[in-house]
């Protein structure tokens, strides 16, 4: 199962986990609550028989999608994807990641501005909503294999914060409020 949490604010590594002091869980619901984020857990060994992939796909769009691998030596220009990854973003769409092996950290702001981390490991599968405020890093294992689902052709359009203006935002954050009082 997915593990949440608010995050401390220090400068230390950032594949470290960043945990207040005491630690501040979050459950699936307060989670989907604070911020938009769906979770799925599938069978990372067994996914396409399984079929709950094939099910999440057909009722939500999906008809494409990719693998990244991760790593210091499975990505080129790995340093400088790493930062870009972890440059505080949104996109205008959503964005699916579903973890086949390894595992890394998904960092999200929730309705109030503040970070949540959300640890992703094998099955994981995470819709972060389009307009929401995050960024990814690895953790200390340093690599992920993930598959990168999209609707229709694959769009990365990273648009760095600040883009309060951008009409996704606002969209977002008016469901962000309707979830908050849910």
């Amino acid at each position: 199962m997915v593990q949440a949490w608010y995050m401390n604010s220090t400068d230390e590594d950032q594949r470290l986990p960043h945990h207040k002091s005491p630690p501040e869980y979050l459950s699936l619901d307060e989670l989907y609550k604070k911020s938009g984020v769906l979770y799925w857990k599938l069978d990372p060994e067994n996914f396409e028989a399984e079929g709950k992939l094939k099910q999440i796909r057909e009722e939500r769009g999906y008809s494409y999608h990719d693998i990244l691998e991760c790593s210091p030596t499975t990505l080129e220009n790995y340093c400088e994807k790493i930062k870009m990854f972890y440059k505080e973003h949104l996109h205008a769409d959503e964005e699916v990641r579903f973890c086949v092996a390894g595992s890394g950290y998904f960092d999200v702001r929730d309705v109030n501005d503040e970070w949540i981390r959300v640890l992703v490991t094998p099955g994981d599968l995470i819709l972060l909503p389009a307009g929401i405020y995050h960024r990814f890093t690895l953790d200390e294992n340093n690599y992920i294999k993930a598959m990168r689902l999209f609707i229709g052709e694959p769009v990365w359009t990273a648009i760095n914060r600040p883009a309060d203006d951008h009409p996704a935002r606002a969209t977002y954050l008016e469901q962000a409020k309707e979830l908050a009082v849910q």
